[in-house]
């Protein structure tokens, strides 16, 4: 048995998405700061940079997480690697380097409750279920996923759409029942949701985070002929193609502000 107080119910803290049994939790103002930091803290805050965390309810459904991503546990918790035999590591092995995702990621099972590291980024919770069984991330996006959920290493449909189209070769696909946590660049408000019945998303830059793995990526021009994309001066342009959902960010995305002394 345990009781965790001044965590939840802290006035400094709101509780900004629940699903399955994933919180996350937004600190309100960083309270630790000093002269030279508090003017910027404050400022920051005005503009919906925070802190955040997920807490995760393990006796809901065991856990994987980022390699490092784990701040404190409490309760019956047990911690694993995540690999179960030699062919097992190898395969997480090939799958981080191509990824550029962590090539071990700690699953954590039990009755207990699982908080990871704060970040500045902010945090979407998406039910994998509801992507027709299956969701494809862009690099650098997993923090943390039902334990039940398979991860597979999905391949551009071909080359040109990895060199040309700013992304990489091989993405990570998870697969099932049950959510995954993003960090992503925007915030879930300002994230576009489009669901395509047999037709076409044309996306001129990165601004894709997630599709579902039924749908075909392509690198094409804008128009048929080269003149024509010269012309217009959009040139190449990410298309995902068929039946589907992409979850798509408002602007080409970098690396998110975070307050100086933060070590975010």
């Amino acid at each position: 048995m345990f009781n965790v107080g001044n965590f939840f119910n802290n006035d400094d803290v709101d509780i900004i998405a629940q699903l399955g049994g994933f919180q996350v939790i937004q600190w309100k103002r960083d309270l630790s700061v000093n002269g030279a930091t508090a003017q910027r803290a404050w400022f920051a805050s005005q503009m919906n940079v925070h802190r955040r965390q997920v807490a995760c309810d393990l006796s809901q459904a065991p856990v994987t997480v980022q390699a490092g991503a784990m701040q404190w546990m409490v309760g019956d918790v047990h911690a694993t690697s995540g690999v179960k035999g030699v062919g097992d590591f190898f395969g997480k092995a090939l799958r981080g380097a191509v990824t550029k995702e962590s090539a071990i990621k700690p699953e954590y099972q039990g009755s207990g409750m699982l908080v990871l590291e704060p970040t500045y980024k902010y945090i979407v919770l998406q039910e994998v279920g509801q992507w027709g069984g299956g969701i494809v991330l862009d690099d650098g996006l997993f923090l943390a996923c039902d334990g039940r959920l398979q991860h597979k290493t999905v391949a551009r449909s071909s080359f040109s759409s990895a060199v040309a189209g700013g992304e990489g070769l091989f993405n990570l696909s998870l697969q099932g029942q049950g959510v995954v946590c993003l960090e992503s660049p925007c915030p879930a408000e300002e994230l576009v949701v489009i669901d395509l019945q047999d037709d076409v998303l044309k996306i001129d830059g990165n601004m894709a985070l997630a599709w579902s793995p039924s749908l075909q990526f392509t690198v094409e021009r804008s128009t048929k002929s080269l003149l024509g994309s010269a012309a217009s001066g959009e040139g190449l342009v990410n298309v995902y193609r068929g039946t589907g959902r992409v979850l798509m960010s408002p602007t080409v995305y970098g690396t998110p502000f975070a307050p100086a002394g933060t070590g975010a």
